[in-house]
């Protein structure tokens, strides 16, 4: 289970360094025992990141991800998001790598596998 928060305002949270993120920073909105994998937070990625060099993620949880502003480039589809997109990915499903002109900042679900 993910810690307990009543409402607060979420403006309130610091940006920090997301670790094993080059380029990104986050406000973590709540966190499970694991945070690497049981994490709501908001992630924001800098204007210029490519990330080409760490190839096609896969991970062990399941994410979900909705984009709030800026454009984030899907290099293997060919294909650019924006405001308003959502993924859902099991755990273990292919995705990315990605690249952002912009920079972009998303709300980022994840929940450990069942």
């Amino acid at each position: 289970m993910k810690d307990e928060h009543e409402f607060f305002d979420v403006r309130a949270l610091d940006w920090t360094p997301a670790d094993g993120s080059p380029g990104v920073t986050e406000r973590v909105l709540a966190a499970g025992p694991d945070p690497a994998a049981d994490l709501t937070r908001l992630a924001r990625w800098a204007a210029g990141l490519d990330t080409s060099a760490a190839g096609v993620i896969r991970h062990p949880y399941q994410e979900e991800v909705y984009l709030l502003e800026g454009e984030l480039e899907d290099l293997t589809l060919g294909r650019t998001f924006g405001p308003g997109w959502y993924a859902s990915r099991p755990p273990g499903m292919p995705h990315g790598p990605y690249r952002t002109a912009t920079g972009c900042v998303m709300l980022e679900i994840r929940s450990p596998r069942s």
